[in-house]
């Protein structure tokens, strides 16, 4: 990936005290003996200007020769009297240090180094900085951006579809090319609950193709949560195996609990009567009566044997 960083030149100006002393034959030389000598050549400093040193004092040509840096860009030495740039080990001549594509100085620019080239902060966000999709223009390095599933915003132009507010750093939900902020998203395509009207953002139940919250999805009678739990309806509404019994099941004749027929009960149907299976048995000897022959005798009935004895 290509590193997006802007640098600043440290911009350093030589500045070396250069020192004029009179000759020998101007009055102002006074009375001075001491030879004053260039420390490498030697020659006379008298009537010349010259740079202190800490170990002696140099003419100008044997200064720049040993002293002066050597231009990054063009080889040649920087010397004593011109303005020099510094940058990562690196010395320019102010005039050198420029971008390499369309050749601006970088003296009072930001900048980006890639690989070994300079560029200036144009040149680079033309050639690898990203562009916004939204609006079309180059996210500058250092601005603040969003990236999502390879394209890239400015952090002011990634907005919700719905509500045109900033989506920042808030979660969001893709649809096709749009993007929505979660509450739009949920007002304009989330399910509503059959009861109470406000949207299913997770989970849920789904009764006569209808969608429910699970805590709204209780029995019409004592408002148990049905969730997970067998249930039965009548007239659309749904009602707990106890509450549909208590209300609406057929009593048993024998034992007069409800006969709701969950977990595989069966019953006997007689007239207008009714028995669970293991209570449909003789009132004399208590033989099951299930799939055989009977006799009625008033409210009880009897087997074939038990009515004989009559």
């Amino acid at each position: 990936a290509v590193q997006e960083h802007l640098g600043q030149c440290k911009l350093t100006l030589t500045q070396h005290l250069t020192h004029l002393v009179a000759g020998e034959g101007d009055p102002q030389a006074g009375t001075m003996t001491e030879c004053f000598d260039c420390d490498n050549c030697k020659e006379s400093l008298y009537g010349r200007k010259y740079i202190q040193m800490d170990n002696g004092p140099y003419c100008i040509p044997c200064y720049d020769a040993h002293f002066a840096n050597t231009c990054d860009e063009c080889k040649e030495l920087i010397g004593h009297d011109c303005r020099e740039l510094y940058y990562e080990d690196r010395h320019y001549h102010e005039h050198c240090f420029r971008c390499f594509r369309c050749d601006r100085s970088l003296a009072d620019e930001p900048f980006t180094c890639q690989g070994q080239e300079l560029l200036c902060n144009d040149c680079y966000c033309s050639e690898f900085s990203s562009k916004c999709v939204a609006c079309e223009k180059t996210v500058m390095p250092g601005s603040r951006k969003l990236e999502y599933n390879g394209q890239t915003w400015h952090e002011h132009c990634f907005i919700c579809s719905s509500c045109q507010q900033p989506i920042g750093s808030r979660s969001f939900i893709p649809d096709k090319k749009d993007y929505y902020c979660v509450p739009c998203y949920e007002s304009k395509f989330a399910p509503r609950c059959t009861r109470c009207k406000k949207t299913l953002t997770k989970g849920g139940v789904t009764y006569r193709d209808e969608p429910w919250h699970k805590e709204c999805f209780v029995c019409t009678g004592c408002k148990t949560p049905l969730a997970g739990q067998q249930f039965t309806s009548q007239d659309d509404n749904p009602y707990c195996v106890k509450c549909f019994g208590n209300l609406y099941a057929k009593k048993c004749s024998a034992c007069t609990k409800p006969i709701t027929g969950f977990g595989g009960g069966k019953y006997v149907s007689f007239e207008d009567r009714h028995w669970h299976h293991n209570c449909f048995n003789c009132a004399r000897c208590n033989t099951s009566l299930v799939g055989k022959g009977f006799i009625p005798d008033n409210e009880e009935i009897l087997c074939r044997d038990c009515s004989s004895d009559l």
